[in-house]
């Protein structure tokens, strides 16, 4: 009975990812948080004190453990970097926003005024 659950669950996840919608490789990505604005710069300190460490988990750690041991004085300068970051985010969201409303001609390549053209020789000829 259990094998009968497994397979028809595992049939709806194949239809699911059938009728996944893929991304926009021209909307901007995400900004990085907090915690990641520090570790792109704990890991360059890190790894010059440490070279011979190759292991993400290990960095991670520690990283996780410095981030932990920060006051808020200490990590003022990286949440404004955030916020940087999540500004000009949000601006290029907005245009990529606008641009998909329709600040752009239309997915079938026809513009407005193409349109209205062909509008009006249809009226033309019914009178």
């Amino acid at each position: 009975m259990k094998s009968r659950a497994r397979s028809g669950g595992g049939d709806s996840r194949l239809s699911v990812r059938k009728t996944k919608v893929e991304k926009d490789p021209n909307k901007p990505k995400r900004p990085p948080t907090t915690f990641f604005v520090f570790m792109e710069e704990f890991r360059k300190d890190y790894k010059e004190k440490h070279p011979n460490v190759k292991q993400v988990s290990v960095i991670g750690k520690a990283g996780g453990d410095m981030w932990k041991s920060l006051s808020d004085a200490e990590k003022a300068p990286y949440v404004s970097k955030a916020e940087k970051l999540k500004v000009e985010y949000t601006k290029k969201m907005d245009a990529y926003n606008n641009k998909q409303s329709g600040g752009g001609p239309t997915l079938s390549g026809d513009s407005d005024k193409s349109k209205s053209e062909v509008n009006d020789g249809d009226e033309e000829g019914d009178e």
